[in-house]
């Protein structure tokens, strides 16, 4: 098994920068690329933020902190990357620009580098198929946000090998995380399970059953879920929500997958959650306001 001391991230996003983060934590150096300078930036600026709230909380001290920010190179070229042994995937959730990060990242890294992907939804095995090394392509699914989540779903391909995967529990381990392992199926196991409550949530919204803020409220305190499931959509992204549920309509071909017509309105709108500032609730004043 090839020693794993470089970690790529493609993605300074919401999920990109989390994995960064806890890479770092961890004590791998990390190469982590973006499109544009500016969203590496606001990537790096967002790890810094989260490092200094963990000090305040003392689960780090200050000189981990300035260790780890160290550790962390940016780029918005892929080029660095052949020095990566592990490279992660964290853009957005569209097939389609996973398969061109991926096939960019077959021109750049040697034969000894694993490539994983972050969906939450998309068959791993489809993804590995479209790289030249297929066997060593494995999904690993962190949960958001990143630093905070105990849990990694690992997804093997059809064509995963077993020392892809040994080296998946390996650097789990490593991050300190709790491994569940779902089979290649549309979204796996907590978005298949997850998501489609969010959507029966927004179902309710639509059809009049309760107001945004009745249906969090009866689902903390009648569920006793840490916060609603409205909430959880702004949080998760209304426009992730929406590229599950059509994973799960299109990949199963159940109706109870179908995008309830109102999930589709607001990412039509580009109300997609706390990310634009407005999804089912406004987040642009001194506290979040419903918007239904």
């Amino acid at each position: 098994m090839t020693s794993i001391k470089t970690i790529g991230v493609v993605g300074a996003g919401q999920m990109g920068n989390g994995i960064a983060h806890v890479c770092a934590l961890a004590g791998y150096d990390v190469l982590l690329n973006d499109i544009s300078q500016e969203a590496l930036e606001k990537g790096v600026a967002t790890i810094e933020k989260n490092m200094v709230r963990q000090v305040s909380r003392e689960l780090i001290t200050h000189e981990d902190m300035q260790t780890a920010l160290g550790r962390i190179k940016t780029a918005t070229s892929l080029s660095p990357f052949a020095e990566a042994d592990l490279a992660i995937e964290a853009a957005t959730e569209q097939r389609e620009i996973k398969e061109k990060i991926f096939s960019a990242l077959c021109n750049v890294v040697p034969e000894r580098t694993y490539l994983a992907t972050n969906t939450s939804s998309i068959s791993v095995t489809r993804l590995a198929s479209t790289t030249d090394r297929p066997e060593k392509f494995i999904g690993l699914h962190f949960m958001n946000p990143v630093p905070l989540m105990k849990l990694m779903e690992i997804i093997r391909g059809l064509a995963t090998d077993q020392e892809t995967y040994d080296m998946a529990l390996e650097f789990s381990s490593r991050l300190g995380k709790t491994t569940t392992n779902a089979e290649d199926y549309p979204a796996f196991i907590v978005n298949r399970i997850l998501v489609p409550m969010i959507n029966e949530a927004v179902y309710a919204l639509y059809e009049g059953v309760g107001t945004v803020e009745s249906i969090d409220t009866a689902m903390k305190l009648g569920a006793n879920h840490p916060m609603g499931p409205l909430t959880l959509a702004d949080f998760i992204g209304l426009d992730t929500c929406l590229s599950i549920m059509q994973v799960l309509h299109d990949g199963l071909a159940d109706t109870k997958y179908r995008p309830c017509p109102l999930l589709v309105k607001y990412v039509e709108a580009g109300w997609v959650g706390r990310k634009v500032g407005r999804g089912f609730y406004d987040y642009r004043g001194d506290a979040p306001v419903p918007t239904r």
